[in-house]
C-alpha cells in the first residue's frame, strides 16, 4: 500500500472532536458591578480574606446573611470548582461600639451593685436619664431610631407615674432598673465616664472574648467551617503602628493632635479614591459614621485637613483602651485594621475579599485606599464580593434599632439545614427577606427533598451490591430518557454554578429533576432500573454536601450515604449504619403488624387497629422509623428518618388536626347563627303586623295631653319605651 493511500486511511478513520466552548467561572465583581471571569493569581491557589464581626453583643441574621452566603461560596469554589481556598477572617475587638458596651456595663454594674444608693438618687438618676434620652431623639433625624427612642421614652414614662403603687423598696429598685435598662446605662456613661480611666485594656477585652466565643459557637451551629486563619486587632498593633509610618512616608496620611488622619483628596490624585462606591466620596455622614459612636464631626473637624479625611489611629480620649505609639497613647481606627491583617497573612495582592453590602462605603473603599497607599499601586484586591440585604418580614433589620432576630433565637424556630436552605433558594447578592411565608416555601423545598431520599432508599434496599452481576441492567426506553433528563439537569447545573455560584437556578434543576424520576419511580407495574435510582440520588446527595446541607463531618465520597445525614449529635454517638443494622428486624416486626392489621380489617377490630396506628405514629417514631400504610396493598413501607423530622412531622400533623377541628367548629358556628337569622327573619314580618294591630287601637301621641302639659316629643317617647 502506498503512503499516500495510508494516510488517506488514517484520515478518515479517525477525526478530532471540535472543542466546545465550556462554561467557566464568572463571579459579580463589586468593582465593575457585573460578573466577571475568575482568573486565580497564584494558578489554582485562592486566597481570600473576609470581613468579620465587630464582637460587642449576641450575634444576628444579618451576620449569618454574610457568613452562610459566603461559606456556601467557599464550599462550592473548594469542592465543586477543586480550587485551593486559603480563607482569612479577622475579629473586630478594638472598636468605638465595644468600648461603649464595656464601660457601661462596667459602670452600671458598679451602680447596681452599690447598696448604698438610696431609692430617691435611683428615681432621680432614671428621670435625668429619661431627659438625656429625649435629648437624643429630639436631635434623631432616621424614622426608625426616632420609633426606638419613643418606645424607650414611653417604657420609662410608665414605670415612673406607678413606681409609687409599689411599697417595698427593693421591688422598686428592680423595678426601675428593668424599666430603665436600655436608657440608663448610656446616661451614666454620659455623664460619669471619666470615673472610668484608667480602665485596664482588659475590661474591654474580656466582652470582647465573651462575644467573639458566642460567635464561634454561632457559626458551629450553622455549619459554617471555620477559617483557616483568625486575625484579631489587638494581636496586630504593632503590625498597624508600621503600616500606618509606611502611608505617612509615602505622603498619603499626617498626624494631627496625636490622631492620625489618611489624606483622602491627595491620594484620589495619584490613585482612585472609593472604587466600589465613586458616587458617594463626598457622603460626610457616612464618613462620619464610619469614624466611630465616641468621634463627632465636632471634635475632628479642626484636626482634619479635609472633611472627607478618616483616621487610622486614634489618639485615646478618658476611659477608652490605650496603646503606645509613635504619636502618643491611642488605639487604631476601624478601617485601617482589615488593610494590615488582610495584607500581612494574603500579601500585597490577593484573590478575593468579601463582607456584607452595607461595609461598602466608607469601610471597603477605604480599606482599598490604606493598602493602595502603602504598596503605592492600583490593584490591592482583584474580586470584591458583597452579600445582599436582609430585612425581616420586609423590615430593615438593625441592632440599634433592637429589631433584630439572634441566630440562637432562630435556630430555636428553625434547622441549621432550613436556614441554609432559605438561602440556597435566594441569590447571595439580592435581598434576603427572613420571614414565616419564606420559610415555608423552605420547609417545603426540604420535605420534598426527604421524601425523595426515602423512596430512594425503598427502591435501593432490594437492589444487589454493585459487585454483583444483577446489580445491572439493561437500559429500556423509559430508563435511557430518564438518563437523559439527568445528563441535561447536570449540565445546567454547572452552566448554573459557574453564573456567580447561581444556586437558586441550581436548586430549581435539582427540584425539576426530582419531579422527573418521581414520576419514572411512581409508574404502574413498572421495571425500575434501580441503578439509575442511585445514580441520579447520588448526585443529589454531592451537590447538597457541597452546600453544607449535610454536617461537616459527613463523607460526600461515600455513595451509600444517600440524602441528608442524622444530627451531628447522633453521628457523633455513632459511625454505625443504624439503618443496616435495624432493616432485618424492623422489616419483621413490620410484616407481622401488617398481618395483625390486615386480619383486624377483616373482623372490623377497631382496637386493634386503633394499636396498630399507636405504634406507627407514636411509637417508631422516636426510634427514627417511619411506616407508611397504602390503601390497596397490606404492606407497609418502611423509611428510615431522623426522629426530630418526624417528631415535627408529628406535631405539625396535629395541629393542622387541631385546625381542621377549629375550623369544623366555626363552620358549624357560622351554620347555627344562620340559622337563628333565617328563623328571626320569618318571625319579624308577623311581630311586626301584631304591633301594627295593637299600635292602630291606641291614641297616637298628638291626642296625649296631661293637665295643660304639652304633648310628648317623638323622641321622648321612643326613649322612654
Amino acid at each position: 500500500m502506498s503512503s499516500t493511500t495510508q494516510q488517506k486511511s488514517s484520515s478518515t478513520m479517525w477525526k478530532c472532536p471540535e472543542m466546545v466552548s465550556e462554561a467557566r467561572l464568572r463571579l459579580y465583581n463589586s468593582f465593575t458591578k457585573k460578573k466577571e471571569l475568575f482568573v486565580p493569581i497564584n494558578g489554582n491557589e485562592v486566597r481570600w480574606y473576609s470581613c468579620g464581626p465587630t464582637v460587642y453583643d449576641t450575634s444576628h441574621m444579618g451576620h449569618a446573611r454574610s457568613y452562610i452566603s459566603f461559606d456556601i461560596l467557599r464550599r462550592v469554589m473548594a469542592d465543586y470548582f477543586g480550587y485551593d481556598v486559603l480563607y482569612c477572617m479577622n475579629v473586630t475587638d478594638i472598636d468605638d461600639k465595644i468600648i461603649k458596651r464595656a464601660r457601661e456595663r462596667y459602670l452600671i454594674k458598679n451602680y447596681m451593685d452599690d447598696s448604698s444608693i438610696a431609692i430617691e438618687k435611683v428615681l432621680e438618676d432614671c428621670q435625668l436619664a429619661l431627659k438625656h434620652v429625649k435629648d437624643i431623639r429630639a436631635r434623631e433625624t432616621d424614622k426608625d431610631k426616632q420609633a426606638m427612642y419613643d418606645k424607650q421614652i414611653s417604657t420609662v414614662e410608665n414605670s415612673l407615674q406607678n413606681i409609687n403603687t409599689l411599697s417595698d423598696m427593693e421591688a422598686k429598685r428592680k423595678k426601675l432598673f428593668d424599666d430603665c435598662r436600655d436608657i440608663l446605662p448610656t446616661y451614666l456613661d454620659f455623664n460619669y465616664s471619666h470615673a472610668t480611666n484608667p480602665l485596664d485594656n482588659e475590661v474591654f477585652l474580656t466582652l470582647a472574648r465573651h462575644y467573639e466565643s458566642e460567635f464561634h459557637n454561632d457559626m458551629s451551629h450553622l455549619n459554617i467551617l471555620p477559617p483557616h486563619i483568625l486575625t484579631r486587632v489587638s494581636e496586630y498593633v504593632p503590625e498597624i503602628i508600621k503600616f500606618i509610618e509606611k502611608i505617612i512616608e509615602n505622603g498619603y496620611a499626617y498626624e494631627s493632635n496625636s490622631s492620625v488622619y489618611f489624606e483622602t483628596m491627595k491620594f484620589h490624585k495619584q490613585h482612585s479614591y472609593a472604587k466600589l462606591e465613586p458616587d458617594r466620596m463626598g457622603d460626610i455622614n457616612a464618613l462620619s459614621e464610619g469614624e466611630g459612636a465616641l468621634t463627632t464631626a465636632s471634635n475632628t473637624s479642626k484636626e482634619k485637613r479635609n472633611e472627607c479625611d478618616f483616621v487610622l489611629w486614634k489618639k485615646s480620649k478618658i476611659g477608652e483602651p490605650v496603646w503606645q505609639s509613635p504619636w502618643g497613647l491611642g488605639r487604631p481606627g476601624w478601617h485601617i485594621e482589615c488593610s494590615v491583617m488582610a495584607s500581612t497573612i494574603l500579601g500585597s495582592q490577593f484573590d478575593i475579599h468579601t463582607g456584607g453590602i452595607d461595609l461598602k462605603f466608607p469601610h471597603h473603599d477605604n480599606e482599598i485606599a490604606q493598602a493602595e497607599a502603602y504598596y503605592d499601586s492600583d490593584t490591592w484586591v482583584n474580586y470584591f464580593l458583597h452579600s445582599g440585604h436582609l430585612t425581616i418580614a420586609g423590615c430593615k433589620m438593625s441592632k440599634s434599632l433592637k429589631n433584630f432576630v439572634t441566630i440562637q433565637q432562630a435556630l430555636e424556630k428553625y434547622t441549621s439545614r432550613q436556614i441554609r436552605l432559605l438561602f440556597l433558594l435566594h441569590s447571595w447578592v439580592s435581598t434576603l427577606d427572613y420571614s414565616d411565608h419564606g420559610m415555608e416555601k423552605t420547609l417545603n423545598y426540604e420535605k420534598m427533598l426527604n421524601e425523595f431520599f426515602l423512596n430512594i432508599k425503598t427502591h435501593l434496599r432490594s437492589m444487589k451490591q454493585l459487585n454483583h452481576s444483577n446489580a445491572y441492567t439493561k437500559f429500556d426506553e423509559n430508563d435511557l430518557q430518564l438518563n437523559e433528563r439527568f445528563s441535561t439537569a447536570k449540565k445546567q447545573i454547572h452552566i448554573a454554578l459557574c453564573d456567580s455560584i447561581d444556586t437558586p437556578t441550581v436548586m430549581e434543576n435539582i427540584r425539576q429533576l426530582i419531579t422527573t424520576t418521581n414520576i419514572y419511580m411512581n409508574r404502574t407495574n413498572a421495571i425500575i432500573n434501580r441503578l439509575l435510582l442511585r445514580n441520579i440520588a447520588v448526585y443529589i446527595t454531592r451537590l447538597i454536601d457541597i452546600f453544607g446541607l449535610n454536617s461537616s463531618g459527613s463523607s460526600s465520597s461515600s455513595t451509600d450515604n444517600i440524602g441528608f445525614t442524622r444530627s451531628s449529635e447522633q453521628q457523633q454517638a455513632s459511625s454505625i449504619n443504624v439503618e443496616d443494622i435495624a432493616m432485618p428486624y424492623v422489616e419483621q416486626f413490620a410484616l407481622f403488624r401488617d398481618a395483625v392489621r390486615t386480619q383486624a380489617i377483616t373482623v372490623k377490630n377497631k382496637e386493634i387497629l386503633t394499636l396498630c396506628d399507636h405504634v406507627r405514629n407514636e411509637i417508631l417514631p422516636e426510634l427514627g422509623v417511619r411506616l407508611e400504610d397504602h390503601a390497596g396493598t397490606n404492606k407497609a413501607t418502611i423509611k428510615f428518618c431522623d426522629p426530630e423530622i418526624l417528631r415535627r412531622e408529628r406535631e405539625q400533623a396535629l395541629l393542622v388536626e387541631k385546625s381542621k377541628q377549629e375550623e369544623k367548629e366555626r363552620r358549624k358556628l357560622e351554620q347555627q347563627l344562620a340559622k337563628e337569622a333565617k328563623e328571626a327573619k320569618k318571625k319579624a314580618p308577623k311581630e311586626k303586623k301584631n304591633t301594627d294591630s295593637k299600635n292602630s287601637t291606641q291614641p297616637t301621641n298628638d291626642e296625649i295631653v296631661t293637665d295643660g302639659a304639652t304633648a310628648m316629643a317623638d323622641g321622648d317617647a321612643s326613649s322612654s319605651h
